[in-house]
């Protein structure tokens, strides 16, 4: 399976190493920055307010104010609706369509949480975040330093 393409901006960044034609002008124009936690549109439960202020706190860098919060509502009902869920699930373990629903709105959740930016696979397909395995010799130099961070 091939990789996915770059985005322009990205290519950009790193100085379009391909050295293909770009796009002329800005792809996109620049969203106004967030200032702290908007309020809600609508009343949220305990779970659904906590995804509300975790990413409006998390993804101030690239949330719209404006653009993003039907998007954000939406996964924040649905970690509500995942808590009413599990605990139906908890209290009838042998329900295994209750169980399987679960599993769906968790995708559900886990899909819609990425679209927005709060996963570490968004974060870095973003630009915003690199993960990198450590390498032989860093685990090495690792495995040797003593908690204080000294060779021991």
């Amino acid at each position: 399976m091939p990789n996915p393409a770059k985005p322009v901006e990205l290519k950009r960044l790193l100085g379009n190493p391909g050295q293909r034609a770009l796009p002329d002008g800005p792809v996109v124009d620049h969203l106004p920055l967030g200032v702290g936690v908007p309020d809600p549109p609508r009343p949220l439960g305990a779970a659904g307010g906590g995804v509300w202020r975790a990413a409006w706190t998390a993804g101030r860098a690239w949330m719209s104010p404006t653009l993003d919060v039907e998007a954000l509502c939406a996964v924040c009902d649905l970690a509500d609706e995942r808590v009413a869920l599990r605990e139906r699930v908890m209290a009838n373990p042998d329900a295994v369509g209750l169980r399987r629903g679960l599993r769906e709105l968790e995708l559900r959740l886990f899909t819609g949480l990425g679209l927005l930016g709060m996963t570490p696979s968004s974060r870095a397909q973003m630009g915003l975040a690199e993960m990198k395995a450590m390498s032989k010799m860093e685990e090495l130099r690792a495995k040797h330093a003593g908690p204080e961070g000294r060779k021991g």
